[in-house]
């Protein structure tokens, strides 16, 4: 570990509680109020400066977005947001692995609720132009049957602040959620949920968050489902049951980090060419493995058109998005010479 990194000494839970403090003072220190630009995109009216930002489960509650933003963030996903507070699941909800590059988390959507999270985006959107996708879920003592509720009611909520919606049904950490994308529930689950949207006649982005462990049949039907009901993107993906490569971790709870990488990429490539054979234009976001600049620039090539990143904030902190933005200018002067 190096010393550099002085967060990798600390035990995992409180390193992650340090963590907001520790943010909030390099923004201030090393942050700019210009945001890098840097292979610019634009989809369905939002302007992307620049195409890394953070993924859901980084913030939680929006405490922290003018940060972020100074640190050179093109876009911030906030969230899972729930419909009312709740706290974490209980006991040991965390652990890393600097060697593995690996995080493990069984958290669970801790959320302030969400009266909490819309006051902190409104103050933001107030002045900043840095799209904001709200990552929405259940509250974990509402049925699955009735999950589309949650849903729909999170909608309403943030319908006048919100840039893109990111419908979660994919953490490992709600139980049974994850049964909401199976054939037997997901049109049952969805269809409500868009009809919800298209009656407030909103025009903001939906997209879906899979998981990585979704079988190529499971994710097809999820995909070709989602198409089916007008969703705009997906985010590919959420963390991981697999513990092939650790083994050490316990078996409840999601690993991200570099172990994800593959089931990742895999995801992405998939996602692609099914999207292809349905002669669409989709919003794909990669997540997952990101650990460096040359990773961000891989999964561009590979077709994602953005890239976000949680793991790699542990290992590397938030001086990550300068590096990659450097890195960005650096192949850009390089191509034109």
């Amino acid at each position: 570990m190096s010393l550099r990194k002085p967060w990798l000494f600390l035990p995992s839970k409180l390193a992650h509680d340090l963590s907001p403090y520790g943010l909030e003072l390099y923004s201030l220190l090393k942050g700019s109020d210009t945001t890098p630009v840097w292979n610019p995109f634009s989809f369905k009216n939002l302007i992307f400066k620049n195409r890394l930002g953070i993924a859901g489960g980084v913030d939680k509650n929006a405490d922290h977005l003018e940060a972020w933003r100074r640190v050179g963030c093109g876009f911030i996903e906030v969230g899972t947001v729930t419909p009312q507070p709740q706290s974490p699941n209980p006991g040991v909800i965390m652990n890393r692995d600097v060697q593995a590059q690996a995080v493990w988390n069984k958290m669970g959507f801790p959320s302030e609720g969400a009266k909490e999270v819309y006051y902190n985006i409104k103050k933001f959107k107030s002045h900043a132009s840095t799209p904001v996708f709200v990552n929405i879920g259940k509250n974990r003592v509402t049925e699955n049957a009735d999950a589309h509720k949650d849903y729909s009611e999170l909608i309403s909520h943030f319908s006048d602040i919100a840039d893109t919606f990111v419908v979660n049904i994919s953490s490992p950490n709600t139980k049974g959620l994850r049964d909401l994308a199976s054939r037997e529930n997901f049109t049952a689950f969805i269809a409500p949920i868009r009809k919800h949207y298209d009656d407030l006649k909103l025009t903001q982005p939906l997209f879906l968050k899979l998981s990585p462990d979704l079988d190529q049949e499971g994710q097809e039907n999820v995909l070709k489902g989602s198409m089916d009901h007008g969703f705009d993107g997906f985010i590919l993906t959420n963390t991981t049951l697999d513990r092939t490569h650790t083994p050490h971790f316990p078996t409840e709870g999601g690993v991200s980090g570099k172990p994800l990488k593959e089931k990742s990429i895999q995801a992405l490539n998939s996602a692609k060419n099914i999207i292809l054979k349905q002669n669409e234009k989709k919003c794909l976001i990669s997540v997952g493995g990101v650990m460096t600049a040359d990773d961000v620039f891989e999964r561009i090539s590979l077709g994602a058109d953005l890239v976000q990143v949680y793991s790699t904030l542990v290992f590397e902190g938030p001086g990550f998005f300068r590096k990659v933005s450097k890195l960005a200018t650096l192949r850009q002067q390089d191509s034109a010479k």
